[in-house]
């Protein structure tokens, strides 16, 4: 059966952070996913994941300081941000027992793509070594150029052929079916061939990145695929609820999850 973790950038955000490590695990997840937890401080984050018995898996390294930008890994002229940027990520994941970093790229214009490519490569293996003394793995991610126009990774052929080249095998891709779906679609061939540098999956709905209950996707072939390849991982429900988080779980029940009453 597949295994569905909380992403709570998404999941609970009528709640505080803390809060919503609660409410997750009241409905039933077993993990969680953050996205930017940076101002909170990493010991009360520790405390109520270890409080609530959850797995913790990983964080996005933080966005930048200018206004826009999301990621700096692929940036080229922001290395020594982007090492600055990622040191914190290290250092907060390592501090709440975590076990993966998605590595931002960074909106990058067509005219530096090509320049771009090496700097990501480079950024990413550095990373990469820093991240293996701490067992932490780093995740890259193909995200659709309409919700993030000129972010630098679109397709999952790239973040396969990204991963190749740096050749580190702490490096995976973070496959989430919402953007494969609009950038290619095809997902379970495509799933199954790159299930080899497959670290983490990610859903919601397309195209309203609702409940995974709607839409063009049909989900439930789509985890029984899962099963049927054998990933062992989790699914990050990264996906805006119509309403409140409970109300929506309705989807879950047959993969074990319960709406908190």
């Amino acid at each position: 059966m597949p295994k569905f973790a909380a992403n709570l950038g998404y999941l609970f955000t009528d709640r505080a952070l803390l809060e919503r490590i609660d409410a997750a695990a009241a409905c039933g997840f077993q993990a969680i996913e953050l996205q930017f937890p940076y101002d909170v401080p990493a010991s009360q984050v520790k405390a109520a994941i270890e409080r609530n018995k959850l797995t913790m898996l990983g964080a996005n390294t933080p966005p930048g300081e200018r206004d826009g930008e999301f990621g700096l890994a692929a940036v080229p002229g922001r290395e020594k941000d982007w090492q600055v940027l990622f040191n914190r990520a290290l250092d907060y994941i390592t501090a709440i027992g975590g076990s993966a970093i998605h590595c931002l790229a960074g909106k990058v214009p067509p005219e530096q793509r090509p320049a771009a490519e090496r700097v990501y490569i480079e950024n990413l293996a550095r990373a990469a070594d820093l991240a293996a003394a701490k067992d932490i793995t780093l995740l890259i991610e193909p995200i659709n150029p309409r919700d993030r126009p000129n972010y630098f990774l679109n397709r999952v052929e790239h973040a396969a052929d990204i991963i190749a080249k740096a050749r580190r095998p702490n490096i995976r891709m973070q496959f989430d079916f919402y953007h494969v779906q609009i950038v290619g679609g095809d997902l379970i061939t495509r799933l199954e061939k790159h299930l080899p540098v497959i670290g983490h999956l990610q859903c919601a709905a397309v195209p309203s990145r609702h409940e995974p209950d709607e839409g063009e996707i049909n989900y439930p072939a789509v985890f029984a695929a899962v099963d049927r390849l054998g990933f062992k991982g989790w699914i990050g429900c990264e996906y805006r609820p119509r309403k409140r988080t409970e109300e929506g779980l309705g989807w879950a029940k047959a993969y074990g999850l319960i709406a908190a009453r």
